[in-house]
């Protein structure tokens, strides 16, 4: 693809957002710093995505019209991010051969490793190292295998809305991407990334993904949980999760609120532990160095730290654009902060286009 700007759209639970990346003239990103030239946001109702899958065809594909409306795209052509439950990814270890070979070999060589038939999954392959076996030259890699369903779901709503998806792309390596211009790229890192439902969980070492596990929650549970035990509406849910954060001293009137937000927030901590520490056991010596969250419910105060307290182990938070650069339609400053949890995935999805 030669074009030089390259839109990617994160369909999230909450909301659709997309970004527009720049690479410069002649469509090659080598040793040219991409430029974010604009990105919007458009919420979206409770259960027109659910699961990372879109349930409302109709209500998506709206969103996504005054999303393109606002944000002024340059076009219509998108990279479209998946990551859900429904999306496996498991390592794979194949004879080295050309990756047009390998994709058509995938049926034949993975039926075994799935739950699912794999006439009912779209395959790829992401290599991630090359070595010399007994046999011959063999490659390691991530076996990337996501539901029809789920690809057709979300593809059909964007579709409807007037947009044309050139490729779909798993979100865990649009993460991956947009965090390898950065300082921690050499480093061997966990890219958190909480959404409302989905939780992605990415471990890059030097740049390349090692492991990805997909998670079924994120800070709705939170939300949920203290909805629930306090007979809420979703929305006040909501505010008062925002305002007792995990792990923080609060009123006596709040404590059965934080009680319920630290009852899922623990579920999910654990489950982010258990992650780094099965990577740990299977690269001795080479185990995470640090966390990077980002993610609306990363967003959820003194959520760092007690993950940090968890895991023992550094926790920070994606700092927008860091070593990419920011057009003059984008947000300035503190705003320009504010919306990094939003931006790793769409920028991410568009950074893979145009590498």
């Amino acid at each position: 693809m030669s074009k030089t700007r390259v839109i990617g759209l994160d369909i999230g639970t909450t909301a659709v957002r997309a970004a527009e990346v720049e690479v410069g003239r002649g469509g090659s990103s080598r040793g040219k710093q991409p430029t974010v030239l604009r990105f919007g946001q458009v919420p979206l109702p409770l259960g027109a995505v659910r699961d990372g899958e879109v349930a409302e065809p109709e209500t998506v594909a709206s969103a996504l019209r005054q999303l393109w409306q606002e944000a002024k795209f340059s076009h219509r052509d998108v990279i479209l991010g998946v990551g859900n439950q429904r999306v496996m990814v498991r390592d794979l270890t194949i004879p080295a051969m050309p990756m047009d070979q390998v994709r058509s070999s995938l049926p034949f060589q993975v039926q075994d490793m799935l739950p699912v038939a794999v006439d009912d999954v779209l395959l790829d392959y992401y290599p991630t190292a090359g070595y010399d076996g007994p046999n011959g030259r063999m490659v390691s890699g991530l076996l990337v295998a996501a539901t029809r369903d789920t690809v057709h779901a979300n593809t059909a709503a964007v579709e409807t809305a007037g947009l044309r998806p050139l490729m779909v792309d798993l979100t865990a390596f649009a993460l991956t991407r947009f965090h390898s211009h950065g300082e921690l790229a050499p480093r061997t890192v966990a890219l958190v990334d909480i959404g409302a439902r989905v939780t992605v969980i990415v471990i890059a070492a030097a740049g390349v993904p090692r492991l990805v596990r997909i998670l079924p929650a994120g800070g709705q549970d939170a939300t949920d949980s203290v909805a629930n035990d306090l007979g809420l509406a979703a929305g006040e849910a909501e505010a008062i999760k925002r305002q007792v954060g995990v792990g923080l001293a609060v009123p006596r009137k709040l404590e059965p609120a934080a009680e319920a937000v630290g009852r899922a927030t623990r579920n999910l901590v654990e489950a982010i532990r258990n992650t780094l520490v099965y990577y740990a056991g299977n690269h001795p010596g080479g185990g995470v160095e640090v966390v990077l969250l980002t993610g609306g419910g990363s967003r959820l105060s003194g959520f760092g730290q007690y993950l940090s307290s968890a895991c023992r182990m550094t926790v920070t938070y994606g700092q927008p654009l860091s070593s990419l650069r920011a057009g003059s339609a984008m947000p300035k400053g503190e705003q320009l902060v504010q919306l990094g949890y939003a931006l790793a995935v769409p920028v991410g999805l568009a950074l893979g286009e145009v590498a």
